[in-house]
């Protein structure tokens, strides 16, 4: 039990009180995501000599521009880090802590409709999993399966234990834990529930991957696996990173012919516009003008 004397420190801070008073609305992957984001505007703040408590809205626009022109953050990630500090200064005003928020009327960057990241073709996916299935290293075929042919988000994928395998109904499935600490069961089609028992081994309980000293394989070692198998396989990127893998789930099933509403579904999209947005950015490339005016003018060039 927490005793008044560990809450002192909290509470003679009203800054300290005020950033653990909004951490508490989120748990799991949200607050840990949520912290970071904020830590980013504390730390602008200090290195200042700004009292975030006492930031007018110039300030808060002083910030943005400092993510675009100094860290050339791209929109996304200013726009999701200026909610966190929205967000903040809320519930500072919910608690009474602050008359007004100071970031009410900052001028929010333009998020482009489409997603920046394009994905594997189908064909980059079959050679990424090809060197995952041969890799010496049997948690390399169930990494590439659990992003590419699940679509799981990374910290989802690394986050598995052993004791999450189970069967519902005759499917063998995954007892996942997403955003919001929300659990779901993932059905496993076989190839899945191969490269699952592969990466179990004769094991019983523990994590589902491991990196190479033995312990819980997170994003930063998931992210070097899949950059190595990019390379075995021939896949030519300019950056490899696992989210690349969950939008090839996602326009993979599009172009296999799967509803919109259901590719929604299966990847856990709270909002169609997510999904939507993974689609238009493939569909612009496929179905450029550029190349109608090429096959026109074929006989001239």
């Amino acid at each position: 039990m927490t005793t008044s004397t560990e809450l002192l420190p909290v509470a003679a801070d009203p800054l300290r009180l005020a950033v653990a008073a909004y951490l508490a609305r989120y748990k799991g992957e949200s607050r840990t995501h949520s912290a970071s984001d904020l830590r980013s505007y504390l730390v602008w703040c200090q290195a200042r000599g700004l009292d975030p408590l006492q930031a007018r809205r110039p300030h808060i626009e002083l910030y943005v521009r400092w993510m675009q022109e100094a860290q050339h953050y791209r929109p996304s990630t200013v726009s999701r880090r200026l909610s966190t500090v929205t967000m903040f200064y809320r519930t500072c005003v919910i608690d009474a802590v602050l008359e007004h928020s100071p970031a009410d009327y900052v001028r929010r960057p333009h998020v482009p409709p489409e997603s920046p990241t394009l994905g594997l073709s189908h064909l980059q996916l079959e050679a990424l999993v090809s060197a995952a299935r041969g890799s010496a290293n049997r948690y390399d075929f169930a990494l590439v399966c659990l992003l590419g042919l699940l679509g799981l988000r990374v910290f989802e994928a690394c986050g598995l234990s052993l004791s999450d395998i189970g069967e519902e109904h005759g499917h063998r499935v995954l007892r996942v834990v997403g955003k919001g600490d929300k659990t779901v069961l993932v059905p496993m089609p076989p190839a899945v529930s191969r490269a699952v028992d592969r990466a179990c081994g004769d094991r019983q309980a523990g994590a589902l991957l491991l990196n190479r000293y033995g312990r819980r394989m997170d994003r930063h070692a998931s992210t070097r696996r899949l950059r190595h198998l990019a390379e075995a396989a021939g896949v030519r990127l300019p950056r490899m990173h696992p989210h690349m893998l969950r939008h090839t789930y996602v326009t993979t099933m599009l172009d296999a012919g799967v509803d919109l509403r259901d590719v929604q579904i299966a990847a856990r999209h709270a909002d169609p516009r997510t999904t939507m947005r993974y689609d238009r950015a493939r569909k612009n490339l496929d179905r450029h003008p550029n190349y109608i005016l090429a096959a026109y003018m074929a006989s001239g060039t």
